[in-house]
């Protein structure tokens, strides 16, 4: 059993930073991935980044690279997303997921236990 828990949404100009943490608690040492999910109102949930949670390789969608930044502090068993550059349709509520064996890290049932999401709006 893992239990996530997202922080640091909030409100944002378009421009702005805004920080998302996610701490884990429970069997993360057996997690294979951790990744961010958001959701627009009225849209389907869309991969945002991923992160490989022994290894700390990283993967973002299109529409967020070169903008956000995924990390995760392995010894606090926390995920990080930094996020510049932020634009209106940034605008959803962010999930934080953790994946115990899947490779498709950009889907998201490929993930297994999901935080209660949090919410980033962004003004332009």
């Amino acid at each position: 059993q893992v239990t996530l828990v997202e922080s640091g949404g909030g409100l944002a100009q378009a421009g702005g930073s805004l920080r998302l943490s996610c701490a884990a608690s429970g069997r993360t040492f057996t997690s294979y991935a951790m990744g961010w999910f958001r959701q627009a109102p009225g849209k389907d949930r869309d991969f945002v980044a991923a992160i490989n949670w022994h290894y700390g390789s990283t993967f973002y969608a299109d529409s967020v690279k070169g903008r956000f930044t995924i990390s995760r502090d392995y010894a606090k068993n926390t995920l990080y997303l930094q996020m510049d550059s932020l634009k209106p349709e940034d605008t959803a509520v962010y999930y934080c997921a953790n994946n115990l064996r899947s490779s498709m890290v950009r889907v998201d049932t490929s993930y297994d236990y999901w935080g209660q999401g949090t919410q980033v709006t962004v003004s332009s």
